[in-house]
């Protein structure tokens, strides 16, 4: 396959360990070779969590790791924390574009507002946010990369939580409106999703630990329902030798 291969996947929460066990189920059962990993948010910004898995324990991902920013992160800390540990991984601040090889995707991390505990200061979209991911040219973007998801696409509620009104953020649909991406993925809703609407296939992914896709560089997409464990064993026990 020509140009990379991105395994995309959301939601990871201070599981780390899950990144490199996706990484590796992707490898092992694939033909293919993971070149980046890009994460759709919920990474997991949080002091101690981060301290732990790569400065005391001394963990690395096994491939080059991008992420966006979720709803579930100390967005006070985050820009503090993406610079102390820029050797591990990169954030990609809202409207940034991000190659795929050859594809060109659009960055938007946070989420629509639904209450301050759910999303807490620094997390809710902002029209600030929108405008800066319309300031790129039309043409130029070839998929878009989100937390939370345009609304109005479909995607369904979540039993107990219909006091918040459908999921999604409407402002978002402005961006599928310029572009007419090829592809938009998000995370958010713990849920998979895929539906072809308008031109453009909106992928939806659940928790981090139960499965991600693949953007091929030929344009192939896979989704991959994969389960692991949230605390499993560290990933270099997963190489044949390693007991």
């Amino acid at each position: 396959m020509s140009g990379t291969t991105t395994l995309i996947i959301s939601d990871v929460h201070t599981h780390f360990q899950v990144i490199n066990l996706q990484i590796l189920h992707a490898e092992k059962s694939g033909s293919c070779t993971v070149d980046q990993v890009f994460v759709l948010g919920d990474f997991g910004f949080f002091q101690d969590k981060l301290r732990d898995y790569f400065r005391k324990e001394g963990n690395k991902f096994l491939r080059p790791v991008a992420c966006i920013e979720g709803n579930h992160e100390d967005h006070g800390a985050l820009p503090d924390l993406a610079r102390d540990y820029a050797d591990a991984f990169t954030h990609i601040p809202r409207g940034t574009d991000y190659v795929m090889k050859p594809w060109r995707g659009l960055c938007i991390g946070g989420a629509s507002y639904m209450d301050a505990a759910i999303t807490p200061r620094g997390a809710e979209i902002l029209n600030s946010d929108i405008d800066r991911c319309l300031s790129h040219s039309p043409g130029s973007v070839d998929l878009i990369l989100s937390h939370d998801c345009p609304g109005g696409i479909g995607v369904p509620g979540s039993a107990g939580m219909e006091h918040y009104g459908s999921p999604g953020e409407d402002r978002l649909a402005l961006l599928a409106e310029r572009y007419r991406p090829r592809w938009w993925f998000f995370g958010h809703h713990h849920r998979w999703f895929d539906r072809d609407l308008d031109g453009t296939r909106y992928v939806g992914l659940p928790e981090s630990w139960f499965g991600y896709a693949l953007l091929h560089g030929d344009g192939e997409i896979q989704v991959v329902r994969h389960q692991v464990e949230k605390n499993a064993r560290p990933w270099w026990k997963q190489w044949p030798g390693f007991k």
